[in-house]
Formats: C-alpha cells, sequence, structure tokens
C-alpha cells in the first residue's frame, strides 16, 4: 500500500514539475508593446500578467498599471492580458521590427459584487440569505466533500469534526439543517453513528451552479427545521463540457450538454471516495475496507416555449468495514499520563444504500410568472452489524525523561473486557408530492406552495455492550459470601436494546408570502416581507401555523449600508430519530420542536487599501419550546423522548470578508453564542448528616442521613454550546504567477459539553479540549485560458487543469471527537478521549474540459 502510495506521490510531484518550468525565448525580429491595463474605473492594476499566448515569458504591471514587453516581430502574435477576478482579454497584433505599440487596455470585472465566495447580491442583502460561489470550492483544502466545509467557515456555524460533513447552526443539531437541491429535499443516513462512516454527501460540487445559505430567520418557503436552509441548484448545460478530480481520497467526474436541437441539457456526476489513507492514520490500527461512491444526474427537456420537464436521479452505495486490531491512546495530565491499551477481536460492517428521484413540470406562462409541480421520492436500506471483542488495560505512564523505561508503565489501574454487539436494520420510503408558485414584478414578490408527504419506515434494532471487568461482569450484582445457600443472579449485559418498529405518517403543509419593495420620499429604501406557512401531521394530530417575517433598510445617503430584522415561527415536526427513545420505543405523544427567531443584522460596503471588503453583524435570539433533550456521540443524535425541555440560544456574529490580497477573496469570521435548556421536571436531592456537612458517598465518613434538599438544576448548557467559533479562509498567490495560489482554512471552536453514560443530562457540564485545526493548500493551474497546443496534443481539450497539494492539521493538533468510558468493578470510571485526525499529505489533480 505504502509503495503504491509513493508511486502516485512521484507521479504527481513530477507532473508539477514539468508544467512549472518557465522558459525565454530569444526572438530575432522584435518589437515592443508598452501601455497600461485599467479597470472599469479608470484606475490602475497593478500586478496584471502580460504574456505572448502559447509561449512562455511575460510581465506584469507595475503600481500605475504601466507594463512594457518585447515581442517578435513581422508575425501574428496574440497579446493575452489577465488579472484575478477580471475577465481575460486578448489583442492580435502584428508588428514591424523596431515598432513601439502603445496600448490602453481596460479589463472588465467577472462578478458584480465581491467577494467571489460570497457574494451578496443586492436583493440578498435585503435578506438572511449568503450566496455562495461554488466555482473555486474544489481548490480549498478539504477531506470532505468542499461545500461543507466552506459552509463551516460561515458565522454561526460550527463543526467539530473533520470526518464528518455535518454542521451545526446557532446552536441546533444536524437533525435541524434543511437542504435542497433543485426544490427536493434532501435526507442524511439514519444510522451513521461516526464521521468514518458517513461516506459522500449528497451535494455534488462539480454539478453546482448556485449555493444559498440562511443561518436563521428564512423566508416561509423553506420548512420545516429549526436552524438553517442550504439551497442548491444545478447546472443546464449550454455546451458540452465537464470535469474530473483525483486525488489519494478519491475520485469524480461530470460532464454535461445539450442534445436534440437543443431541447434537451443533460448533466452527469459520479464520485468515488475511499478513506482508507485517512482511517488508517487513526489510533485504532486494523483493516479498514470503505468503500463510498454515487451517481446523480440531472436531464432537462423544453417541451414547448413556456414548459419544460426535469429527472434529477441519485443512488449512493456506501460500504464500511473494519476489522480493528489494538488501539493505543496516551491521555489524562502532564503530571499523570494514563495510558489505555487495547486488543481486538471480531468486526463491523455497516451498509448505506440509498436512491432519491425527483420530476418537475415547470410552466412559465409570461415572464413574471414561474409554477412547478414536483414528484420526488426516497428510499434508504441501512444495515449497522458489529459483534467486536476489545481487552483492555488501563495503567499509569512514567512521566520523568530521565528516568529509565521512560513511558512504559508504572502502575496497572484496571483491566478487562468488553463486547459489542449489534443487528440493526432500517429502511424508510418517503413520497411527496408538491405545487409551487412566483409572481415575480419590479415592486413584489409573491410565492405559495402546497405539498403533501406519505412517509414509511421499518425499524429493527438489537444491541448490547458486555462489560467484564477484572473478572467481574458490570453490572454486577450483589454478592452474599460466606452463604450455604447462594443467589445464582442471571447474567445481565449492559445497554441491552431490542426493537421492531413500522411506522407510516402522513404530512400536509402550505405557505403564502408576499415581498414589496418601496422607496420613500428621500429615495430610503425599504424592502418588508410577510408569509405564513401552515403544517399538518397525522401521527399527533397537529396543526402548525408559522407566521415570519423580514424587513430591511437601505439609507439613501448611505447605499452601502443595509439594517435586516427578521423574525419567525419555525416548527421542526418530527421525522423518526426524534420519536425513537433510548430504549427503542417510540414516543406516543411527542410534540414538534419550536424555535422563534429573533435577528438583527447589518451588511456594510467599504473600501479600504483601494479594496472591495464587506462587513456582517447579526445578532439573534432565539426561544425554544417542546424541546426534545439529547446526546450526541460523535455524529449520533440520541433523543430522551421521555422529557421534554425549554430552552434558548442567543449570540452574535461578524464576518469581514474582501480582498485582503488584491484580485483575490478572503474572509474571517467570528461567532459568540450560548445556547441552554431547562428539562422540566427534572431534580435531585442533596443529603447531609447531623453536623450539617453535605454527604459524598464513599468520602464522607458520617452517612446517617439527618436532611435532605431537593435542587433542581434549571438551565444547563445543551451539547451544541460551542461558545465561541473563529475562523479564517484566506487566499493568496505569488506575485507575477497568478495561477500559482494558497488556500489557508483555520477553525477554532471551544469545547462542547458532555457527560458519562447512563448519566442524568444535568451531569453533563463537562467540557472537551477545544477544537483547532488549520488546513493549507498549495494549487498550480498549468493549463488555464492563455494557454494553447499543438494539434494532436491531447491536452489540447482542456480548458483548465489544476495540481494541488493539501496538507491537513497542518499544526498536528489531536482534537477529541468524543470519549470512551471504562469502568472497573469499584464503580470507577475513566473517559478515554477518541482523537481525530492527524496531519496528512493529500495530492489532487482537477481539470475542465
Amino acid at each position: 500500500m505504502k509503495e503504491k502510495k509513493l508511486v502516485v506521490i512521484s507521479v504527481f510531484l513530477f507532473a508539477f514539475s514539468l508544467f512549472a518550468i518557465n522558459t525565454t525565448t530569444v526572438y530575432s525580429q522584435t518589437a515592443v508593446v508598452e501601455g497600461t491595463v485599467l479597470d472599469n474605473k479608470n484606475k490602475s492594476i497593478e500586478l496584471a500578467n502580460i504574456a505572448i499566448l502559447g509561449e512562455s515569458g511575460g510581465t506584469t504591471t507595475d503600481k500605475k498599471g504601466y507594463f512594457k514587453l518585447v515581442v517578435p516581430a513581422e508575425k501574428d502574435i496574440v497579446l493575452a492580458i489577465s488579472f484575478v477576478g477580471f475577465a481575460d482579454k486578448k489583442i492580435e497584433l502584428n508588428l514591424n521590427e523596431g515598432e513601439v505599440k502603445k496600448l490602453k487596455i481596460h479589463l472588465e470585472t467577472i462578478t458584480t459584487v465581491l467577494p467571489g465566495f460570497e457574494v451578496k447580491d443586492e436583493q440578498l442583502r435585503t435578506q438572511s440569505m449568503v450566496r455562495l460561489n461554488p466555482k473555486d470550492v474544489n481548490l480549498a483544502p478539504s477531506l470532505n466533500e468542499g461545500v461543507s466545509d466552506i459552509i463551516k467557515t460561515l458565522p454561526g456555524v460550527s463543526s467539530s469534526n473533520e470526518m464528518s460533513s455535518q454542521y451545526s447552526v446557532r446552536g441546533g443539531n444536524f437533525d435541524e439543517n434543511l437542504v435542497f437541491v433543485n426544490d427536493i429535499e434532501i435526507y442524511r443516513p439514519f444510522l451513521v453513528n461516526s464521521g468514518q462512516q458517513e461516506g459522500l454527501s449528497f451535494v455534488n460540487s462539480a454539478m453546482v451552479s448556485s449555493l444559498l445559505f440562511s443561518a436563521g430567520g428564512f423566508g416561509a418557503q423553506y420548512g420545516d427545521k429549526m436552524s438553517s436552509v442550504l439551497d442548491v441548484e444545478y447546472k443546464t448545460p449550454t455546451e458540452f463540457g465537464g470535469s474530473f478530480s483525483a486525488s489519494l481520497l478519491g475520485a469524480d467526474l461530470s460532464f454535461g450538454g445539450v442534445a436534440a436541437k437543443n431541447k434537451l441539457t443533460y448533466l452527469v456526476g459520479a464520485r468515488y471516495k475511499t478513506n482508507s489513507y485517512l482511517l488508517n492514520s487513526l489510533e485504532t490500527e486494523g483493516e479498514y475496507q470503505p468503500v463510498f461512491m454515487d451517481i446523480q444526474s440531472l436531464f432537462t427537456y423544453k417541451l414547448g416555449k413556456k414548459w419544460d420537464l426535469s429527472f434529477l436521479g441519485y443512488y449512493s452505495h456506501n460500504k464500511y468495514k473494519v476489522v480493528p486490531a489494538n488501539r493505543e491512546t496516551d491521555f489524562g495530565t502532564f503530571q499523570e499520563v494514563i495510558r489505555f491499551k487495547v486488543y481486538f477481536d471480531g468486526n463491523e460492517t455497516d451498509q448505506y444504500d440509498m436512491y432519491q428521484g425527483g420530476l418537475t413540470l415547470g410552466y412559465k406562462p409570461n415572464r413574471s410568472t414561474n409554477l412547478k409541480l414536483i414528484l420526488s421520492a426516497f428510499n434508504t436500506n441501512e444495515s449497522e452489524t458489529y459483534d467486536i471483542q476489545g481487552q483492555y488495560w488501563i495503567g499509569q505512564v512514567e512521566k520523568s525523561e530521565n528516568d529509565e523505561g521512560q513511558g512504559e508503565a508504572l502502575q496497572t489501574k484496571g483491566v478487562g473486557t468488553y463486547l459489542l454487539h449489534a443487528r440493526n436494520y432500517f429502511e424508510a420510503n418517503v413520497v411527496s408530492a408538491e405545487h409551487k408558485g412566483a409572481v415575480i414584478n419590479d415592486k413584489s414578490t409573491l410565492k405559495w406552495g402546497v405539498k403533501y408527504q406519505y412517509q414509511e419506515v421499518d425499524d429493527r434494532m438489537r444491541e448490547w455492550e458486555m462489560v467484564d471487568s477484572a473478572g467481574y461482569s458490570l453490572p454486577n450484582p450483589p454478592q452474599d459470601p460466606g452463604s450455604t445457600n447462594p443467589v445464582n443472579h442471571d447474567l445481565e449485559v449492559k445497554d441491552f436494546v431490542s426493537a421492531n418498529n413500522t411506522l407510516v405518517t402522513n404530512r400536509f403543509a402550505a405557505y403564502l408570502s408576499k415581498q414589496w419593495n418601496f422607496k420613500t420620499k428621500k429615495n430610503n429604501e425599504i424592502t418588508f416581507t410577510a408569509g405564513v406557512r401552515s403544517n399538518y401531521w397525522d401521527y399527533n394530530d397537529e396543526f402548525l401555523v408559522a407566521p415570519r417575517l423580514n424587513f430591511s433598510f437601505k439609507p439613501s445617503k448611505n447605499p452601502n449600508l443595509v439594517f435586516r430584522f427578521a423574525t419567525g415561527i419555525y416548527y421542526q415536526t418530527p421525522f423518526y430519530r426524534e420519536i425513537r427513545g433510548i430504549d427503542g420505543e417510540l414516543s406516543t405523544d411527542v410534540k414538534s420542536q419550536k424555535s422563534t427567531h429573533f435577528i438583527a443584522g447589518s451588511d456594510y460596503r467599504f473600501t479600504s487599501w483601494n479594496r472591495p471588503f464587506i462587513f456582517t453583524t447579526e445578532a439573534y435570539f432565539k426561544l425554544l419550546d417542546n424541546l426534545i433533550p439529547y446526546y450526541i456521540e460523535n455524529v449520533r443524535i440520541r433523543y430522551l423522548t421521555d422529557q421534554q425541555a425549554s430552552g434558548y440560544a442567543a449570540g452574535i456574529d461578524f464576518k469581514l470578508y474582501g480582498e485582503f490580497v488584491k484580485g483575490i477573496d478572503s474572509w474571517m469570521s467570528l461567532s459568540i453564542m450560548q445556547t441552554k435548556e431547562d428539562i422540566h421536571g427534572d431534580y435531585y436531592y442533596d443529603y447531609y448528616n447531623a453536623a450539617g456537612e453535605m454527604i459524598i458517598f464513599g468520602t464522607t465518613t458520617d452517612t446517617q442521613i439527618t436532611d435532605s434538599v431537593r435542587v433542581e438544576p434549571g438551565y444547563i448548557p445543551r451539547p451544541t454550546d460551542q461558545r465561541v467559533n473563529f475562523s479564517i479562509f484566506f487566499q493568496d498567490y505569488i506575485p507575477n504567477h497568478p495561477y500559482l495560489k494558497m488556500h489557508l482554512r483555520l477553525l477554532f471552536s471551544t469545547g462542547l459539553p458532555f457527560g458519562a453514560p447512563d448519566s442524568e443530562r444535568y451531569n453533563h457540564t463537562l467540557r472537551m479540549p477545544d477544537y483547532r485545526r488549520v488546513d493549507i493548500g498549495f494549487s498550480y493551474q498549468f493549463i488555464n485560458e492563455g494557454s494553447t497546443f499543438k494539434n494532436g496534443n491531447p491536452l489540447k481539450h482542456f480548458k483548465n487543469m489544476t495540481v494541488s497539494l493539501e496538507i491537513f492539521n497542518l499544526l498536528q493538533i489531536y482534537n477529541t471527537v468524543s470519549y470512551i468510558w471504562i469502568k472497573d468493578v469499584n464503580n470507577r470510571q475513566y473517559a478515554v478521549p477518541n482523537y481525530l485526525t492527524p496531519r496528512l499529505v493529500n495530492l489532487k489533480l482537477i481539470a475542465d474540459f
């Protein structure tokens, strides 16, 4: 395996070196071209590239936009002028020997507003939505599908697991995020427990043309989730073309085009991912056999001038198999290092097969009206099976570097065995029919929709855990030593769950919203949107109505400044996960969770260092009700369906983005947030002895109880209470070589709350270590708009080709994602951290054709 990786690395480095070499050409007959390069506002462009098309060499402009270049005379040449953020320009020349040609060149910007990754149009500035540019997503260093990793750098979004594409938004969990692709709602697998099992997310970044994201306060057309919405539109090709990429983590291919006299457009994408390279870097050594692949397509046929029919199809096959061998983890403090060592037997095999299809009939009776009828279906077949035995040992490790045997165990603190067993099978079918429409005019926009959804779930679950610590099975029944007639207790395993559930439900939803745009007498621009969303769920006979409002104000004296306010009610009707309890039983009295949003924000555009920037601020308060408490195991959410809570989430988000480096866009985000919940009816007692001392069983000498006090915990941190998030996405390029770029992604998040298993939620107030991570990538676009090749050269068919070197976890920080809890016969527990990935290097090749 290592030899294959070395071969691949050598090939990439050879290709990189081959195309990175610049040579200088000497001409026998010469002329001179000089001049200035300006933008569309007649401002000089510094470091613009001037070169002869198809030949090496060239020059760049100075601070005043001036350049001077020696060119061949008495022959046809094409002068190519390029700069990041501007459309390339080509000028045909044929100069006489010794001639001096003076030029004044204007370059046009290729984006209407900046920055490139996140562009807010004028209409979106008045809403709680941001637009992301998917063109450069593939260049960002990413262990997963690139779209989700870019979203994780946005304000209000947090994730402490680079192996997963899931994210939480403003105190919500993974189940509270909506994802749509071409108006079709997307679902995620149910049985996934960890990031390494997750496979590919639905969104294929190579097929994307538009990305809209909202962290809250979104309109009535989106529902029914409490936290965020990601609205994705796939490309509509106008000619044949495509792209492919390959790396040590997988490969993908996409292509599209037109047919049937331009009546039919097609777009097809296929991806393959194998993260064995990634998994082999983890602490648990063994044989990993992950295989993740998917294929999706979008076909659109024009039935006439006003009618079109499109089909979106998707199939995903994800299989994760591991035969663990051993694991060694050191944890604790600098003064006391504890080593946890395990030897494994058995294996785990998980498989997820998902199918999804959507048929959309579109009708445009006129320019302002758009009507759609959408039929969609989703099916998932999932299995999770494992039998794993772990024989573990815990001991204290010698800390002194001067003593002999440094790093060896000094004291054994516990030995034991645990056995994990599961046979879980899950199948779900979702069928929906929806009509939606919109009438868009200059001064108003009217949107409406109705939807029916049929849901069927078949869930078979059987799992248990057995723990044998120092010869004692846990839980350990009471013993009666010396008895002539001892009680023979039955063997009791830990956390035994067995269930066989079938659920069939129906849902109805409808929405109506209207937006008004008008100006005051002083030319201040005001946008007001009012909407209402309703839904009915027959499982608990629940009918809900949710009004939503959005208001924005743009002063005429400063049109670069926009103020926004949004409020509304967001209900989240359970799908299935929120209904099934820890014991596998379905709750019959569960209600839809409710979140009331209050969001105030501003959007300010300004220029600094002659470069454009946007500073965005949003403060929010979310009032939460009918909450179902939960805890998180890696990426698995376990709901406590027998409990109910009220809570809140409050915070403020800041983001500064723009041209930190001229012509290329970067941003930084800071989020400060707190989210808490009060579980209804939870309490415990503090006990006191005759001396008035609180009794702590196992440590207090006098345990004679004389008094007790009932304590209600009140508000406690929710599992997603990540107080501070800071992220940077920074891009740079080498002067005179704009196609040689650097991409940096930095994430910092404070620790999440956690607690011991089988303990009450109010005890889950411990904190994981902070999450810190830096990923960096270097890319070189060796085939670009200015490249030319002779006939017969296979590279002639490529528009762009880029090779990149990515270094993940540059600072080699071992972040914690969860804990294994080990308990000895004396009931003492050890929280053994599960670490995420170490430093890794990846090579990637991307090509467009």
